[in-house]
C-alpha cells in the first residue's frame, strides 16, 4: 500500500484536532477567566533501516519520516485582562492562583474567580451555587461586603453600623498545574487534592484579589485567526498528499506488462 495515504492521513487527523482546539478557543472568547489551549505536534519516525536490507541511497542509521501527530492540548494559563464591573460580589485574581470551592460529593474544585452570591444558608458561593472551601458566612444584617487584596472579607452590619471581619479567602495552587483538568463552567479538577497548597495572597509571587472586577478570557482573536489559516493550509497540504498517492496508485494500476 502506498505510504502517502498513511502519511497524509496522520497529518489530516492532527490538523483536524488542531482546528477543533482553535474553534473551542474562539467559542469561549467571552467566557470569564477562560484559558486558551494550544495543540502540540510531533513528527512520526520509523525505526532505523537495517544495514543488510537498506537500499544504496538510504543511510542505514536514518529514521524515515512517517508523518505528524498531535501529542497534547496544552492549556496556557496567562493572565486575562481585568474588567471593572463595580459589583462588590464580583471577584478576580490578578496573578497566579485559584480559589478552592466545594464540588459535588465533597470533591475539590479550583476556580479563577467570577461572580459571588450569598446562599440560602448565608455562605458565600459561586454563581453556580458551589460554596467556597473557606466556608465564609455572611451576617443576615450585612448591608455591604468588602474584600481586600489579601482576601480578607469585611461586612458592614446594619444593627450597629460596624465593620467586622467575617473570614478570608486563600489563594491555592496545585503542585503540578499542567495536571489540571477542565471540569466545565470555569472550574478545574485536580487529580490529587492533597497536592493543593494554600498561600496568603501575594505570598511567594502568588496572585491577589481584586473586588468589583472579573477576569476576561486570555484568547486573542487575531492570533487564533492566524493560527486557523495556517492550520487550514496544512490540512489542505496533507489532503494533496493523499490525492497524489491516489494518482500514483491509479498510474500503477494502469501499467501493462
Amino acid at each position: 500500500m502506498n505510504g502517502a495515504f498513511y502519511i497524509g492521513a496522520t497529518g489530516l487527523n492532527a490538523q483536524q484536532r488542531g482546528l477543533d482546539v482553535i474553534a473551542n478557543n474562539v467559542a469561549n472568547i467571552n467566557t470569564l477567566a477562560f484559558k486558551r489551549t494550544e495543540m502540540r505536534f510531533s513528527e512520526l519516525l520509523s525505526p532505523p533501516v537495517d544495514a543488510n536490507q537498506s537500499a544504496d541511497n538510504v543511510r542505514p542509521s536514518a529514521n524515515i519520516s512517517n508523518g505528524v501527530k498531535s501529542t497534547e492540548a496544552m492549556r496556557i494559563y496567562e493572565q486575562g485582562d481585568l474588567r471593572q464591573t463595580r459589583n462588590p460580589l464580583d471577584l478576580a485574581i490578578q496573578g497566579d492562583g485559584f480559589v478552592e470551592v466545594l464540588g459535588p460529593n465533597g470533591t475539590s474544585l479550583l476556580w479563577r474567580g467570577g461572580s459571588l452570591s450569598i446562599g440560602e444558608d448565608g455562605y458565600l458561593q459561586t454563581e453556580s451555587g458551589l460554596t467556597l472551601r473557606n466556608l465564609i458566612q455572611v451576617p443576615e444584617d450585612a448591608t455591604e461586603l468588602r474584600i481586600d487584596r489579601e482576601g480578607k472579607i469585611f461586612a458592614l452590619t446594619a444593627s450597629d453600623s460596624s465593620t467586622v471581619e467575617i473570614g478570608a479567602i486563600d489563594i491555592v495552587m496545585p503542585a503540578n498545574r499542567m495536571a489540571l483538568q477542565v471540569s466545565g463552567s470555569g472550574y478545574y479538577t485536580v487529580e490529587d487534592s492533597a497536592s493543593v497548597r494554600s498561600f496568603v495572597p501575594g505570598e511567594e509571587g502568588k496572585g491577589v484579589f481584586v473586588q468589583g472586577a472579573v477576569e476576561t478570557s486570555n484568547v486573542e482573536l487575531t492570533e487564533e485567526m492566524v493560527a486557523l489559516l495556517l492550520m487550514q493550509r496544512a490540512y489542505a497540504a496533507n489532503a494533496q498528499v493523499v490525492q497524489a498517492g491516489d494518482q500514483l496508485m491509479l498510474i500503477a494500476n494502469g501499467l501493462r506488462r
